[in-house]
């Protein structure tokens, strides 16, 4: 008597490699150092470090650029010295300081 293609063991060979050919499907996939998910990760990061180094780039470019200005601007020069430093123009400026009197000491 022959053997029939469809009998038990037919069935079972078909399903065997049905499940080797989804493990091999699965591996191509995502097998290997780098899956498909590690590269749409590195992919979605990169983005990310592109759009904060372009951010880094703008305000480097900012800082340039007020750094000559500093250089160069004399009018920009004289108005930090003012605030920050207190400074006034020649004798006919005079700078008022004025203090909380709870923190100023008394004259001797």
């Amino acid at each position: 008597m022959a053997s029939k293609r469809g009998g038990k063991g037919g069935l079972f060979k078909r399903v065997v490699w049905l499940v080797v050919g989804v493990a091999a499907l699965a591996f191509a996939i995502e097998g290997g150092e780098f899956g498909t998910t590690d590269l749409l990760r590195n992919r979605r990061d990169m983005e990310r470090l592109q759009r904060t180094n372009d951010s880094v780039q703008r305000v480097v470019s900012g800082l340039k650029s007020y750094k000559d200005s500093l250089e160069k601007d004399a009018g920009l020069q004289e108005r930090i010295a003012r605030e920050q430093f207190g400074m006034v123009r020649g004798n006919k400026e005079l700078i008022y300081r004025f203090t909380d009197s709870v923190r100023a000491r008394p004259l001797p």
